[in-house]
């Protein structure tokens, strides 16, 4: 592997050069030199670990804009279903890499993703040049001979793909209420013998909540627990109606808990508990879930939302009686922490990189030596990063992803000067599959 120099950067306060060798950053300071490296000019450049998206439907670029400003459950079952029922591998293929290009765009070189036909996306990511920890889909609706065929499906695909450099294979089951209570407890199960992460929807509605009452008389988490499946390896996404109790239990057995506030936000499911899940030092990751709940994959927007949500709506208490919310009743506004203080702009850059990395066991997530060498160079030119007062609340609270000159994974440039190579050519094939969709029976 080719060796980069990256010479006069902006490193936090300094003006250094970086080496990076082998996939990984070698040396860091000023005047170095490398014979044969490729040169990177850092002038008027700022260096910072690339993001981290720990939840996302990759593939679901191929719905972006279609079926929006509708409740989750009606959603899923009447329209995303149904119209996921239709793709194939190819449309995967194309869709993924279509995300895997907006990713670079705005800055992220890992994702983590559940979604069909995951061969296709692992394609995708392999040509594209990024990371990703992709889940294989566990959906059986309490159904045995689906049940059966998903756990085939998942031995089959274990034994014969043995890993990747750049990619991490996980387990997917996507919900409690759409995978039975004996394949939860054979994921959890296969996760343990094989040491893999699973990546589960969790606690996402009140719905959810109340449905898991109904059938099991505890509440999600409590389940889960009941189930033996949690874990530190268990990634639980979204985690937004939990009890004290629930988020005691998250924290005792180390879950990492993913905040997806846009996806949130859009779908109308709740208010994520960042006061209270912060409190019990539980490791968060953010994820902009995929693009037909969000709209899009920018890290930099997930960053902003989620602080700015936490400062105006984190709540003392999860635990509000229903018929309180469901009469209007606004007295629980009394409940809201109006705490300008809550989640800074330096907690939501270590959410989207350190905190990630930390979630999926790599070393990266920072600019140091021995750590894998992703990083963004961001232009201190740019409109949105001046003055230059402080250069992480300026990227959180004020910059879009166009302030993004380069981003680089595993020490390959994937794009320079806001061009990724090949970019045009993945636009054009989107635009022929959105013809070919319409007109497909």
């Amino acid at each position: 592997m080719s060796s980069l120099l990256i010479k006069d950067v902006l490193l936090r306060d300094r003006i250094v050069d970086v080496l990076i060798q082998d996939g990984r950053f070698s040396e860091i300071a000023p005047g170095l030199e490398q014979p044969g490296a490729q040169v990177l000019d850092g002038r008027d450049r700022a260096i910072l670990p690339s993001f981290i998206n720990a939840h996302t439907h990759a593939a679901m670029t191929l719905l972006r804009g279609y079926a929006d400003d509708l409740e989750l459950f009606t959603w899923l079952q009447d329209h995303i279903w149904p119209f996921e029922s239709r793709l194939t591998f190819n449309d995967i293929y194309i869709g993924a890499k279509l995300a895997c290009l907006e990713m670079i765009k705005t800055g992220t070189t890992l994702f983590c993703d559940m979604y069909w036909h995951m061969p296709a996306t692992a394609k995708a990511v392999e040509e594209m040049g990024i990371r990703a920890a992709l889940s294989s889909v566990f959906i059986d609706f309490g159904d045995p001979s689906k049940a059966k065929q998903f756990r085939s499906r998942t031995r089959k695909f274990f034994r014969e793909n043995p890993g990747h450099e750049r990619i991490i294979y996980t387990l997917g089951p996507h919900g409690i209420y759409t995978v039975s209570r004996d394949s939860l407890t054979w994921v959890a199960q296969f996760a343990r013998e094989q040491n893999m992460l699973v990546h589960i929807h969790l606690s996402e509605t009140r719905k959810e909540v109340q449905d898991c009452l109904d059938a099991h008389g505890v509440r999600p988490v409590e389940y889960l627990d009941s189930l033996g499946f949690l874990g530190p390896n268990i990634i639980a996404c979204h985690g937004i109606w939990l009890s004290e109790k629930e988020m005691d239990l998250l924290a005792q057995r180390e879950v990492k808990v993913v905040h997806n506030p846009v996806s949130n936000m859009k779908l109308g499911s709740g208010v994520f508990p960042f006061r209270e899940m912060s409190r019990r030092e539980i490791c968060i990751g953010l994820g902009t879930d995929g693009c037909s709940s969000n709209n899009n994959l920018d890290m930099l927007e997930e960053m902003k939302v989620a602080a700015l949500q936490a400062k105006l709506s984190s709540f003392e208490n999860r635990v509000l009686p229903a018929n309180m919310v469901e009469s209007g009743d606004s007295s629980f506004l009394e409940q809201l922490y109006l705490d300008p203080t809550l989640f800074t702009a330096g907690q939501a850059l270590d959410f989207a990189t350190s905190n990630g990395a930390r979630i999926f066991g790599l070393d990266m997530g920072k600019i140091a030596p021995g750590m894998l060498a992703d990083c963004i160079l961001v232009d201190l030119n740019h409109y949105s990063l001046i003055p230059r007062h402080d250069l992480v609340s300026n990227l959180v609270y004020s910059a879009s992803s166009e302030c993004i000159d380069t981003t680089i994974c595993n020490g390959r440039v994937l794009m320079q000067g806001r061009k990724v190579p090949g970019e045009d050519e993945i636009i054009e094939e989107m635009k022929e599959w959105e013809k070919e969709m319409k007109n497909r029976p």
